[in-house]
């Protein structure tokens, strides 16, 4: 059969439908709220290289590490003198090799056809709790990566298309949630196997040397367009050979953690370099390579065309140095929990700071800079959920307000969901007013949850960030409201946590989360009034600020 280039359109739309359809089976199959409701999944297709072909439109942090993670876990079982065969499912969560923290449980199933090995089907999910020292395993003040949970180095969780069910039993006898775990695994499986049989149907129409051969050819071509999309904009902006730095920190136990990049644009391809960024540290907030690439990468494509195909073609023109042994790339058994969440985000923030610089009517303001992680748990239950903020102001317009931004693309945790499931009753979801950025175009609002525990001895655990260090706006533009993370005890005590903590509650205690609001855009004054007079009406701000921040006067 003669490949045209029509052919190899309909092959490369079939193979992101496939990963696309992986995705709702193992929605519509999980038994976790996590997974089943908030969609925290990806699924991807790869080449026999382990290459990135396909990818539906999951987590940005799960994606973005997925090629990464495929050829470790590859290399890993060649090293160990195991043979992927038909039928074979592979489970890791070890982040230094499927590249994000342990609740990310990574299956990987080769896919044979025509007598030899076509490529693989990957599947990655957060599972609610993966053991450790808190409920939830995303522990604030965990020092090494055995603190935060059960480690699983690549082993067969299914042969030949037999699931090893002292595997199973295995990893249930080391996590708080064991019906979960075993119902999200094998929805997983669901994933990976219907991923298989969709990539054999379409061989059976095309051949798997045209099926490959396309696949070779939509990633050159993907490869062709980024480095020409580079080059335009180059030509416009005026950017070749020059390097645009930024730096932006983090808030921890033992002090802002720096994290700094460089930015070189050099005809066709662009290097980021990482080098002057903090060294690894003693506490979960260190990113491995894998999620500094896919934060790394996500900025840059935003940036450059946030249309374009994305697989592995557009990997080859970006080049990555991140020092071994810093924050962005640790040394085991550094712990890396919270890098995974947050360290990702503040790595977005900081290339997009840079970018900023580079093409100026191209970048927004930062976002929250954080995913806001809530676990709580108690005897026999686990419940993890992140929470949505603002997203920065737009060089045309203003940002969104409530909503899940850049490496996290998961849906909030319904609130009849939560309390069914568990011993938690809300007491608001809102938009949070005044905690957007000023400017001639606003930030987005963060947003107010809150809700009382039922029981006692329920174990909290916060993982968030920008308490301290507000979300920046871009012009002139103001900043954004900083998070605020409040426990109201049922005696009428108020405390006020930093943006890692981790406590006990008892029940009729309350806890309110406030999240960031986006940074501004430009001169706050200039911002059109009936834009703020309109913001005014949806209580999205108050007089005092609209008279503060917008010069503005009401009659």
């Amino acid at each position: 059969m003669k490949l045209d280039t029509a052919t190899v359109e309909v092959i490369r739309n079939a193979s992101i439908y496939i990963a696309e359809e992986m995705g709702v089976v193992l929605r519509n199959t999980a038994l976790s709220p996590n997974i089943r409701d908030r969609l925290d999944h990806s699924c991807a297709i790869l080449d026999a290289e382990g290459n990135l072909v396909a990818q539906a439109e999951h987590i940005p942090v799960h994606l973005g590490s997925m090629s990464v993670a495929a050829r470790n876990i590859v290399e890993w079982l060649e090293r160990n003198g195991v043979t992927l065969d038909e039928g074979d499912v592979v489970v890791s969560n070890d982040p230094y090799i499927v590249g994000t923290h342990l609740n990310d449980l990574m299956l990987l199933k080769p896919v044979y056809a025509e007598g030899r090995l076509l490529g693989y089907v990957a599947a990655k999910a957060h599972h609610v709790d993966i053991g450790g020292g808190v409920p939830g395993s995303l522990s604030p003040n965990a020092k090494s990566l055995i603190e935060e949970g059960l480690v699983i180095p690549p082993v067969k969780l299914v042969v030949r298309g037999e699931l090893r069910r002292d595997i199973l039993r295995l990893l249930e006898a080391n996590v708080r949630t064991p019906r979960y775990l075993r119902g999200d695994l094998l929805a997983q499986i669901a994933a990976v196997n219907v991923g298989e049989r969709r990539l054999r149907e379409l061989v059976d129409r095309y051949g798997a040397s045209i099926v490959m051969e396309a696949w070779k050819r939509t990633l050159d071509y993907t490869e062709r367009y980024a480095r020409n999309r580079i080059r335009a904009l180059v030509e416009k902006y005026g950017v070749y050979g020059k390097v645009f730095t930024a730096e932006d920190y983090l808030e921890l136990g033992s002090g802002p953690a720096r994290i700094r990049v460089s930015i070189l644009f050099s005809g066709g391809s662009i290097t980021v370099d990482f080098a002057g960024s903090n060294r690894q540290v003693d506490e979960p907030f260190n990113a491995v390579y894998g999620v500094t690439v896919a934060a790394t990468t996500f900025a840059l494509k935003a940036v450059i065309d946030p249309e374009m195909p994305m697989n592995q073609g557009f990997y080859r023109v970006v080049n990555i140095a991140a020092p071994r042994g810093t924050i962005v790339n640790p040394e085991p058994p550094a712990p890396v929990g919270g890098g995974n969440v947050e360290t990702s985000q503040r790595i977005v923030d900081v290339v997009l700071r840079a970018l900023a610089d580079a093409f100026p009517d191209r970048v927004p303001a930062a976002s929250c800079g954080t995913m806001t992680n809530v676990a709580l748990g108690g005897r026999g239950w686990a419940f993890y959920e992140t929470v949505g903020c603002g997203s920065g102001a737009r060089p045309c317009c203003d940002g969104v307000d409530g909503v899940h931004t850049n490496m996290t693309n998961t849906l909030n945790t319904p609130i009849e969901v939560a309390e069914a499931e568990y011993p938690i009753l809300f007491l608001a979801y809102e938009l949070r007013p005044n905690s957007g950025g000023s400017g001639k175009y606003r930030g987005g609002l963060g947003i107010i949850r809150a809700f009382t525990v039922l029981e006692d001895g329920v174990k909290l655990s916060i993982i968030g960030e920008r308490v301290r260090l507000r979300p920046w706006g871009l012009r002139g533009g103001g900043k954004g409201a900083p998070a605020r993370f409040i426990i109201v005890r049922r005696d009428g005590r108020v405390e006020l946590l930093e943006s890692k903590a981790s406590v006990e509650l008892h029940r009729g205690d309350r806890v309110y989360i406030a999240t960031p609001g986006g940074g501004g855009y430009g001169d706050s004054c200039s911002r059109d009034r009936e834009l703020v007079r309109r913001d005014l009406e949806d209580g999205k701000i108050t007089q005092w600020h609209a008279r503060r921040y917008y010069c503005y006067e009401t009659e």
